[in-house]
C-alpha cells in the first residue's frame, strides 16, 4: 500500500527524512516548509534545504508564513492525505492541522522524550554533558513535544561529537526510522507509548550563551563549547579581537582563570584547563589551533576574556 504522505521540514537535517519516504515508494504529495529567508554577507533570499530538495525530486511546495492560517489548514485538509510526516519544521501546527491527515501527525524528534522537548535539543543535550541522546518518532499532541512515542532509537553522544556531527547522525538514525513508522501506519499496527519521567527543555539557543565563562571547569567548557559548534559559535577576546572555539578539549594545569599557561594554546579554567584545538577569528575560516599560533602566537600569563 502506498501512502499520501504530507511532509513538513525545513533544515538540512529533515532531508534525508524526505528522501528515505521517497524511497520507499510513498507518494509526498506536498512539502511544506520555512519561506526563503535572507542570508550571507549578500542578504540573498536562500531556499531552505527541503525546499532545494523537493524541488528537485518535483514535489508541490508551499511555503506559509504562518500555519495557523485557516486558508493553509483547508488546504491541507484538501490533500486526503493519510499521515504528514513532520522533521523541524518549525512552525506550531494547531488542533485542526493535527487532526487534517487520516492517521494524524508523527514528528522526528532527536532526544530520548520527555528529555529536551524544545527547539535546540541537540546543542542540549551536548552542552549538558549527557553522554547518550537519541531519536524518537511520537504522535504530535498539542503541547510542546508531548506526544506519545512511536519509536525510539538510543544513539551514544561521543566525546569529540559537536552539535554539527550529532545532528548530521541523527539524521540519518531518523531517515531510517521512517520504514518502520509508515509501515505500521499502513497495517494500522502503531503502538503508542506515553512519555514518562521529569521533562527537561532544550530551549532556543540565545547568542548571549556564546561567551565562553573561563571560572567554569574545563569539562563543563568543552561539552559547552561542542555543543555551540559551528552556530553560533562560542567565543572569547584574544587581545580584544573576538576569536570563535570551535573544539577544545580537557587538559591538566591551573591558574587563574582565562589566562594562557602554555604558549600551544592551554587556557586555565575554574577547574583543571583547556586545550584550544579549532578556532576562527573574526572575519577569517576555521583553522587548527597550530595555524593560528603561527600568525598569533600566546604568551604564557596572557589573559582571554
Amino acid at each position: 500500500m502506498t501512502l499520501r504522505v504530507v511532509f513538513m521540514g525545513t533544515p538540512e537535517f529533515a532531508v534525508p527524512s524526505l528522501s528515505e519516504i521517497l524511497a520507499n515508494g510513498h507518494e509526498v504529495v506536498r512539502v511544506y516548509t520555512q519561506p526563503p529567508r535572507k542570508s550571507g554577507r549578500g542578504q540573498k533570499l536562500t531556499k531552505s534545504p527541503v525546499h532545494q530538495f523537493a524541488e528537485i525530486m518535483g514535489i508541490p511546495i508551499v511555503t506559509p508564513e504562518k500555519f495557523r492560517r485557516s486558508s493553509v489548514i483547508d488546504g491541507l485538509e484538501e490533500l486526503d492525505a493519510d499521515v504528514a510526516c513532520v522533521v523541524a519544521y518549525g512552525q506550531i501546527l494547531t488542533s485542526r492541522a493535527l487532526t487534517a491527515p487520516k492517521y494524524g501527525c508523527l514528528n522526528l524528534h532527536a532526544s530520548l522524550l520527555p528529555r529536551w522537548r524544545g527547539a535546540a535539543p541537540i546543542q542540549r543535550a551536548i552542552m549538558a554533558g549527557d553522554a547518550q541522546t537519541g531519536v524518537q518518532i511520537m504522535q504530535m499532541a498539542k503541547g510542546l513535544d508531548t506526544g506519545d512515542i512511536l519509536l525510539s532509537e538510543t544513539v551514544d553522544i561521543e566525546d569529540t561529537d559537536t552539535a554539527a556531527t550529532l545532528s548530521t547522525r541523527l539524521s540519518h538514525f531518523g531517515a531510517e526510522m521512517w520504514a518502520r513508522a509508515l509501515g505500521a501506519v499502513e497495517r494500522e499496527a502503531l503502538r503508542p507509548t506515553p512519555q514518562t519521567g521529569e521533562p527537561t527543555y532544550a530551549h532556543k539557543i540565545d547568542k548571549s550563551e556564546a561567551r565562553i565563562d573561563w571560572t567554569r571547569p574545563a569539562k563543563a567548557l568543552d561539552c559547552h563549547i561542542r555543543g555551540l559548534s559551528p552556530f553560533p559559535g562560542a567565543w572569547c577576546e584574544i587581545d580584544g579581537m573576538r576569536v570563535k572555539i570551535h573544539l577544545a578539549k580537557a587538559a591538566d594545569g591551573s591558574g587563574e582563570a582565562g589566562t594562557v599557561i602554555d604558549e600551544s594554546g592551554i587556557v586555565a579554567c575554574g577547574k583543571d584547563a583547556l586545550k584550544l584545538l579549532t578556532v576562527q577569528p573574526a572575519g577569517k575560516p576555521k583553522m587548527d589551533i597550530a595555524d593560528y599560533l603561527m600568525g598569533k602566537p600566546l604568551t604564557v600569563g596572557e589573559r582571554l576574556t
